[in-house]
């Protein structure tokens, strides 16, 4: 990912003002991309991420595996990352052509219905918690089994019921604990973990090609 001057700055200055000493190397690298879209230093105490989620996670976009967001806002950008690294295919929920459904969202038919053409795809969920709360329908009925979900909705009502959900099945996860969220914490999430793993895996890909 190619980066402005004044970015390198603000990542340096963030990562001094950075109190959480604990966290791992590659979690600090994606709290640090959250919080200069946000610039809210809560996220270094909200992050949540499942035992295998960086390495399933890293593995899974390596492999080049599809992509599945919510909304057009995260597809947007996530995708110039992407062209330039593994160039998996991104399709976006709301803009899958469905058949109307009276009881559920746009977004979580779309999701549906992508999550059953390519159930071991990786899931990004950054705005509708109805597609998120969908696709863990899905989970729990074992319809799908996802490489990874990234679900950050940020919500008043239920969305840590659903977080909660999430957490108790077997799939890797990255979320946020809490009422915060939102597509482009999304985003930034996707974004250092594409970087992260063509660091960790990019030179080999390519070189095979």
């Amino acid at each position: 990912m190619e980066w402005h001057i004044t970015d390198v700055q603000n990542l340096t200055v963030i990562e001094q003002e950075i109190e959480n000493n604990e966290l791992k190397p590659a979690i600090i690298e994606i709290v640090r991309r959250i919080i200069l879209e946000t610039a809210d230093f809560e996220y270094q105490n909200l992050m949540q991420f499942s035992e295998r989620a960086l390495n399933d996670g890293a593995a899974a976009i390596a492999a080049r595996s599809t992509i599945i967001v919510d909304t057009p806002m995260v597809q947007v950008g996530i995708a110039s990352n992407l062209q330039h690294t593994f160039a998996n295919p991104v399709y976006c929920a709301i803009e899958t052509i469905t058949r109307p459904q009276k009881d559920k969202t746009k977004a979580e038919w779309g999701i549906i219905t992508l999550a059953k053409r390519y159930p071991e795809a990786i899931f990004v969920i950054g705005q509708s918690l109805t597609a998120l709360t969908g696709l863990i329908e899905l989970i729990e009925e074992q319809e799908v089994k996802p490489a990874l979900i990234i679900g950050t909705p940020a919500a008043f009502i239920e969305a840590d019921i659903a977080k909660e959900r999430l957490k108790d099945t077997d799939i890797p996860y990255i979320t946020i604990s809490g009422r915060k969220g939102g597509a482009m914490v999304a985003v930034a999430i996707v974004n250092a973990l594409v970087d992260l793993t063509w660091q960790a895996y990019g030179q080999n890909s390519h070189a095979q090609e």
